[in-house]
């Protein structure tokens, strides 16, 4: 256990759930609520007040098991996203092969000589994929007259940004895990901003035009 600035550090203790038993590490501080999450190693973080006591924090664990097996089940699934190669919505097996100079894609396995070069050839695949993507339904697009310049980074909570001042379209660079209708919805989302800067009644009607089953795609993004 450490002690610094009136933090308490590394109280760690054990909490069994369903047969399996995870590390409970207690963090304590000078704040007045309590925090739970869970770490990428499966780690239950509780945060807490000093004064909070290891009886309490059993009972609040009792209290949200249920909110604590899916917040385990979510991050076992971000995991293994991770250990596998997830493109325009298929997971595929990293094999590295040392002789081979590019990426080859067969059945259920993508052939790499290393991750670098897997890396790059996915920032090429996302930046030619997007700008077509976008070329392209713009050039349906009958309600926009100019097409927004695409910008491409990771983020963490939105799919897309439409910057009206700028006039640029952001666009998530994990959407390339995702089939190309996804891809679509998003981009006349973003176009649709062009026009409306709000989700109201005709906004909405407006991405129906082009994306009619977009309500499925927004539920199939959210999961």
């Amino acid at each position: 256990m450490l002690i610094c600035d009136k933090i308490i550090i590394g109280v760690i203790m054990k909490y069994r759930i369903d047969d399996t038993d995870y590390e409970v590490l207690i963090i304590k501080k000078n704040n007045k609520n309590t925090y739970i999450r869970i770490r990428e190693d499966l780690t239950i973080v509780v945060t807490t007040n000093i004064l909070t006591t290891k009886r309490y924090i059993i009972n609040l664990l009792e209290q949200n098991e249920d909110a604590l097996k899916k917040m385990i089940d979510k991050q076992k699934k971000s995991m293994l996203k991770k250990e596998s190669f997830c493109y325009l919505g298929n997971q595929y097996n990293i094999v590295e092969v040392s002789i081979m100079d590019d990426v080859e894609i067969d059945g259920d396995n993508i052939f790499v000589p290393n991750k670098k070069v897997l890396n790059k050839w996915l920032d090429k695949q996302i930046k030619t994929i997007f700008k077509n993507r976008l070329d392209y339904i713009f050039s349906i697009f009958d309600e926009v007259n100019t097409c927004p310049t695409l910008k491409i980074r990771s983020m963490k909570t939105r799919w897309g940004v439409y910057n009206r001042v700028k006039h640029n379209i952001t666009l998530n660079s994990h959407l390339i895990e995702y089939e190309m209708d996804k891809i679509d919805y998003v981009i006349i989302h973003e176009l649709s901003h062009v026009i409306h800067f709000d989700h109201s009644k005709n906004f909405w009607n407006l991405v129906s035009k082009y994306c009619p089953n977009y309500k499925q795609m927004r539920k199939d993004l959210k999961e």
